[in-house]
């Protein structure tokens, strides 16, 4: 079984990943040497949080420094990447690796830049958080139906397809009150709100009943 240790502390990035919107604000040019971290099967929590901020994990230590804060964001992308990849990976939703080191003193603490995360596993959590985009998804086309800029682009169409790819195993619950829960924590992205902003149970319901795989019958438990 895995240590665990309180997470040391870090600033506190309110929305992790709200520096991404759904044009790539975080897509980046890139070069030969940084193409060749695709290669890697696995990355430390530093050179993941990097790749997804546009940054060349051979130049962390400038993007380390707070001093060293790019009018462009950098930084912001880098320690919002950083914090929600060692959550999820203390809360076991992505596989990967937390190292236990130890200061000085002898004192135990998990040493977050070089704890691993397998990159397949990565790219999965990404596109359930909703990004899909940036190093991970180079050569990601995305669909016209889930192009919002597309002319025919249908947002709840969007919304279900999203939610399907979303919801994962299910065993021993409901796949339509997966799906639901999903689409209320994101209706804000497929204009399934209200006025006032509250969800708007409806149109959720009415996308939930496209996307529910179940037909019928309660959910089979496992075993």
């Amino acid at each position: 079984m895995r240590s665990r240790l309180p997470l040391p502390t870090e600033p506190t990035i309110a929305g992790a990943f709200d520096v991404f919107d759904s044009q790539g604000d975080a897509n980046m040019e890139e070069d030969d040497n940084l193409a060749l971290w695709r290669l890697c099967e696995t990355l430390t929590v530093q050179e993941a949080a990097c790749l997804i901020a546009g940054a060349d994990p051979a130049e962390v230590d400038s993007v380390e420094n707070a001093g060293f804060y790019k009018a462009d964001g950098t930084f912001t992308r880098y320690m919002a990447a950083k914090t929600a990849i060692f959550r999820a990976l203390e809360a076991d939703r992505l596989k990967g690796k937390i190292l236990v080191d130890t200061d000085g003193f002898g004192v135990p603490f998990n040493n977050i830049n070089q704890s691993t995360v397998e990159v397949e596993s990565l790219r999965d959590w990404l596109r359930q958080r909703g990004v899909t985009n940036g190093f991970f998804f180079h050569d990601a086309k995305v669909p016209d139906y889930m192009n919002p800029e597309h002319p025919r682009y249908a947002p709840k169409l969007a919304a279900a397809v999203s939610a399907w790819l979303a919801a994962g195993e299910v065993a021993g619950r409901s796949p339509k009150e997966t799906l639901k829960k999903w689409l209320r924590e994101h209706a804000a992205q497929f204009g399934l709100t209200k006025e006032d902003g509250s969800p708007n149970e409806q149109g959720i319901e009415e996308v939930a009943k496209v996307a529910n795989w179940q037909f019928g019958g309660a959910p089979k438990t496992p075993g």
